[in-house]
């Protein structure tokens, strides 16, 4: 089989750089890909789409009393301008979201751990809260050797208003509570506007069933700070291979092949072809989404989004062919979920590293932790199962959501930013038919 673990190593390297949503970096990668696609002989079509996009133009946060301390801090995109001048107010930290203290929190900046959902967000406003202060890293953190977080609010999180927010290291969040601040300043001021992103798209028409579409997805955004080799540079090599392979040897059904701008922004990307393409989505039989593969260490993991019998054909063939692979039936929380929103089955194939042997969404994410070995060995695998699929007499699968994973389905989405809570729950409803 022409799959080589050498060729996918050489594209990861030409993107090798920070491809955040909407910004220059992902324009750039979107243009790579789609001359790839034309080097080998498809045609590619890159389509954009607006996303929400933020400037950060001011961000301060001091301590007031009973000391005065200047903390190195990001800013949370989309939390407003409230706070453009400054806001004053007493500090305080609460362990938890309970009653008892959300009733301590109004008129005051709220320091809690970790980040910011759309529950956490509706409480703080509720309570009364005037700013509000998140966590992240870990005490282990030396100078020089992490980033600050940069977070947002989503879009669905500020249908009750908005407050301004930042994010501080643990262990400065540990320093402000030990040495009992009492008040502080939050200053936040950004610019907040829309940007476009990018699916880079190709199609390969089937020789026997061409009105049954299979569609191969990654994405190929990442975070900031973040090149994104295993998350998921690595994906996107992958793709690039198998349409490599499809290309010489022709598939019986058609392969839409979709590579997605702005997944880590909530699948905004995914999403948007979905919607732009609702015929063609309707004569989607399944969706294949390869997110991360690569380390020497760890395990394949195909996670399926669909009834048990795709679950107990791809257990058995890894069997046959002898090839060691997690299969079970779950969402996951990539490209996968907004064609599985429709009713199209979706099988989810990654690897998941071994711990301590990777890391993602940070600026440990690179080359170093992937090699061309383990990359061959996952595409090889992907391709033979989905083979099986693609070119079978009749196809093995029903279109459609078994009743156990359409809530599950419709709930990952609405917690995920980018959501259409409408929208989606009228079609996770379709799905059942």
């Amino acid at each position: 089989m022409d799959i080589s673990g050498k060729r996918m190593v050489e594209n990861l390297k030409a993107i090798d750089y920070v491809r955040l949503s909407g910004t220059e970096g992902e324009a750039k990668a979107a243009e790579y890909i789609s001359s790839k696609i034309k080097e080998l002989g498809a045609t590619p079509t890159i389509e954009t789409f607006d996303v929400p996009f933020y400037t950060i133009e001011k961000v301060k946060f001091e301590a007031l009393e009973p000391f005065y301390k200047n903390y190195e801090v990001t800013g949370y995109g989309f939390s407003g301008n409230a706070a453009k001048d400054g806001i004053e107010a007493e500090f305080i930290y609460i362990e938890s979201f309970d009653e008892l203290s959300l009733k301590r929190i109004s008129g005051k900046i709220v320091m809690f751990m970790g980040g910011v959902n759309a529950s956490i967000f509706e409480k703080l406003i509720k309570a009364g809260a005037v700013g509000f202060v998140g966590v992240c890293g870990s005490h282990l953190d030396k100078k020089g050797t992490f980033d600050l977080e940069e977070r947002m609010i989503r879009e669905h999180q500020l249908v009750n208003g908005v407050i301004p927010g930042v994010c501080i290291h643990v262990n400065d969040a540990v320093s402000l509570v030990d040495k009992g601040v009492k008040k502080v300043k939050l200053t936040l001021k950004q610019n907040e506007t829309t940007a476009k992103s990018r699916n880079v798209t190709t199609i390969i028409e089937g020789t026997d069933f061409p009105d049954e579409i299979v569609s191969i997805t990654a994405h190929f955004d990442s975070v900031p700070f973040s090149h994104g080799m295993f998350d998921n540079g690595s994906g996107t090599v992958n793709n690039l291979e198998m349409l490599r392979y499809y290309l010489k040897n022709k598939p019986r059904r058609t392969l839409r092949f979709v590579f997605c701008g702005s997944e880590e922004r909530g699948l905004l990307g995914s999403r948007a072809f979905v919607e732009q393409h609702s015929e063609e989505v309707e004569k989607t039989r399944l969706c294949c989404n390869v997110d991360m593969t690569g380390p020497v260490l760890g395990k394949d993991i195909v996670r399926i989004t669909g009834e048990d019998k795709i679950i107990s054909a791809i257990d058995y063939y890894a069997k046959v062919i002898g090839h060691v692979a997690t299969v079970y039936q779950d969402t996951y929380p990539s490209d996968g979920m907004p064609y599985a929103n429709c009713g199209v089955p979706a099988v989810n194939f990654y690897r998941q590293a071994a711990p301590g042997t990777t890391l993602i969404h940070c600026r440990y994410d690179t080359l170093s932790r992937i090699t061309a070995k383990s990359l061959e060995s996952t595409g090889k695998f992907i391709i033979e199962v989905m083979n099986t699929i693609i070119n079978a007499d009749c196809f093995p699968f029903e279109r459609k959501m078994p009743d156990n994973m359409v809530q599950k389905v419709t709930t990952m989405l609405n917690n995920m930013p980018g959501n259409k809570k409408k929208d989606d729950k009228d079609k996770a409803e379709n799905a059942k038919k």
